[in-house]
C-alpha cells in the first residue's frame, strides 16, 4: 500500500494546488446561488477525478509483469514526464508579462449566471478536459495500477488520491460552509494569491513532476 500511495502522491498534490478550480469555487460562492453551485462544482470535480482514476486502476491489470512494472508503463511514464516539461515550458511562454495581468476566461465573467448543472459541467471540464489535470490524473492512477500493492492497497491509494486531488474544490467549500464570518475574507485572499501566482505555481509543479516521472521511468528501464 505504501508503494502505491507514494507513487501517486506527487500527482495528487499537483492537481490539488491547481489555481483554476479554487478560483472557480470562490467566484461561485460569492454569487446569489453560491452554496448550491459551489456544492455542485465540488461534486463534479471529485466525481470526474474519481471516475478516471477508478477506470485506470480497475483495468490496469497488465501494468505489471513478473512482479515488476510492465515496460510499456515505464515508457508511458517517460512520455508523460516529457509532456509535463513541455507544458511547463508553454506555461512559461504564456505567463503574464510584468505589468500585464492575464485576461480572465469567459466562464469567469459569466459565473454569476451559472446553474448547478453548468457548475458541475465546468468542474468536469477543468478536471479532465484541461491537459495539465488530465495528464496528472492519468499519471497518478497509472502509478497506483503499476505498483506492487494488492487490491485493497490500490483501492485505498485511489481513494486517497481522489481526496487529495479534490482539495482545491472541497477545502474552499468547507471554509465557506463552516468558516463563519471570516470565511469571505479568507477565500478572497486565497483567490487573489492563486490568481497572482498561477503561472509560477504551475511552472514549478509541472517541472518537478516532469523530472520525477522521467527519473522513475529511466530507473525502471535501466534496472
Amino acid at each position: 500500500m505504501g508503494d502505491a500511495i507514494g507513487q501517486m502522491l506527487a500527482s495528487a498534490v499537483g492537481i490539488a494546488i491547481s489555481p483554476l478550480p479554487l478560483i472557480a469555487v470562490v467566484l461561485m460562492l460569492a454569487t446569489p446561488h453560491g452554496r448550491t453551485n459551489g456544492i455542485a462544482f465540488a461534486a463534479g470535480w471529485t466525481a470526474s477525478i474519481a471516475l478516471l482514476t477508478a477506470l485506470i486502476v480497475a483495468f490496469g491489470g497488465g501494468t505489471r509483469t513478473s512482479g515488476q512494472p510492465a515496460s510499456w508503463t515505464l515508457w508511458l511514464k517517460l512520455a508523460l514526464g516529457a509532456l509535463f516539461l513541455v507544458l511547463a515550458w508553454k506555461q512559461w511562454q504564456g505567463r503574464p508579462r510584468e505589468g500585464h495581468g492575464a485576461r480572465p476566461p469567459a466562464w469567469m465573467r459569466a459565473v454569476d449566471k451559472f446553474t448547478p448543472g453548468k457548475s458541475a459541467g465546468l468542474a468536469g471540464a477543468l478536471a479532465l478536459a484541461n491537459p495539465k489535470n488530465l495528464v496528472l490524473t492519468v499519471g497518478g492512477a497509472l502509478s497506483i495500477a503499476s505498483s506492487g500493492a494488492d487490491g485493497t492497497g490500490k483501492t485505498v491509494a485511489a481513494i486517497l488520491m481522489v481526496l487529495i486531488a479534490s482539495a482545491c474544490a472541497t477545502v474552499p467549500l468547507a471554509v465557506y460552509l463552516f468558516g463563519g464570518a471570516r470565511a469571505e475574507r479568507v477565500l478572497a485572499g486565497w483567490k487573489t494569491w492563486m490568481a497572482d501566482h498561477n503561472a509560477a505555481i504551475m511552472i514549478v509543479v509541472l517541472t518537478v513532476l516532469g523530472a520525477k516521472y522521467i527519473g522513475d521511468a529511466l530507473s525502471g528501464l535501466t534496472a
